[in-house]
């Protein structure tokens, strides 16, 4: 039998915990397979994501800094640093490592890179001779329905309320509201970074690659995986859904100790607003609703824009009431090592795709105690 065949990999994602985090999922999966990874990561974020890193002799983490740019926190590295009105200039910051991206692949030496948001990075990689793979964490229908070659100088409410072209897979299942339609034409023409929209970006990215890959499965969105390959005319690939194995590290003392002194399955677990803040009645409403549960519980919540903790927009009394059975915390947890937790037992998010893959063994048991 001839001796296996392995592969330097190099991972460029966009600079979104929601990005760094599934581009490690796929890392794992690969390294898995004996491939070594170069995994581009902003150094301060590092510390983040190491927990998740499943083949440390494998998958090496190369430190990024990311230049501030007017508009920018100082230090900022992701989108959870910044606020909404400022990731455009966090797109900016990104396109000045093109330098750095560039000496680090010469001097690595991968033989594939993927990307999502660097629109830029197919040209370096040929340039090396590395070939090139845009890696989009959305699913292929979403990205068939707005962003197909097909849909170029397509803009309007009017053009999206119909499918790109007559060859486009069923759309009996799509239907835009009027609030939808409104935001998504107003989106493509949302400038994300300097000078460059945001569909421009994507779909250069696209037609410079030399491949385009999804995080999805081909058993659920088959007919638009096909659908984009006549598009793209060249191939799409799907890596699967991407279920998150077990972190290599055990949860923090302070976690551990706190979650222990409740019963099993009975800790609500809470995540909202890491990438997408609330607004300080948001969140009274919310962990009012959550002292309504009765049940212990931990609120995961960034401070609005505006304060400097979220200890300062706490519901009157509430901490006093619930001092007992619940912690409401502003910073970053490990979200996977809690949702592993026997004790938690119910969690509550903001339907962001990477969460609802890591939550996939905490419904696996509901399932199983609901079938017993």
């Amino acid at each position: 039998m001839a001796e296996a065949s392995f592969l330097h990999i190099a991972m460029c994602p966009w600079l979104a915990m929601g990005h760094l985090t599934p581009f490690l999922h796929l890392s794992n999966k690969l390294a898995n397979r004996g491939h070594t990874i170069s995994f581009f990561i902003p150094k301060r974020t590092i510390s983040k994501l190491q927990h998740l890193n499943l083949h440390p002799h494998l998958i090496t983490f190369i430190p990024i800094t990311v230049p501030h740019v007017h508009g920018l926190p100082h230090e900022a590295e992701t989108t959870a640093d910044v606020p909404p009105s400022s990731i455009t200039h966090l797109a900016t910051a990104m396109d000045l490592t093109h330098n750095d991206i560039d000496l680090l692949l010469k001097d690595l030496k991968p033989q594939i890179v993927l990307f999502d948001f660097q629109h830029w990075l197919p040209n370096i990689a040929r340039n090396h001779g590395i070939k090139c793979i845009q890696y989009l964490i959305v699913n292929p229908a979403t990205v068939a329905y707005f962003a197909s070659p097909a849909r170029l100088g397509q803009g309007t409410e009017s053009d999206l309320k119909k499918p790109p072209s007559p060859d486009f897979p069923d759309t009996s299942s799509i239907e835009l509201r009027a609030h939808e339609l409104r935001r998504s034409a107003a989106f493509r023409k949302l400038e994300f970074g300097s000078g460059v929209l945001f569909y421009d970006r994507l779909g250069t990215g696209s037609a410079l690659s030399d491949a385009v890959a999804f995080k999805g499965c081909r058993e659920i969105e088959g007919p638009y995986v096909d659908y984009l390959k006549s598009q793209y005319k060249k191939p799409v690939i799907v890596s699967g859904p991407l279920l998150p194995a077990q972190p290599n590290t055990a949860l923090d003392e302070k976690w551990e100790s706190w979650l222990s002194k409740f019963k099993s399955g009975s800790v609500i677990y809470c995540a909202l607003g890491t990438e997408s803040p609330l607004e300080k009645n948001q969140v009274q409403e919310l962990l009012l609703g959550l002292e309504l549960t009765g049940f212990p519980f931990l609120a995961v919540i960034k401070p609005p824009m505006e304060y400097d903790s979220i200890e300062e927009v706490l519901p009157e009394g509430f901490k006093e009431r619930t001092k007992e059975r619940s912690v409401v915390y502003g910073g970053w947890v490990p979200q996977q090592l809690i949702l592993g937790h026997s004790n938690v037992g119910c969690f509550i998010t903001h339907c962001g795709a990477g969460s609802g893959t890591e939550a996939h063994k905490l419904c696996k048991l509901y399932l199983h105690n609901l079938c017993k």
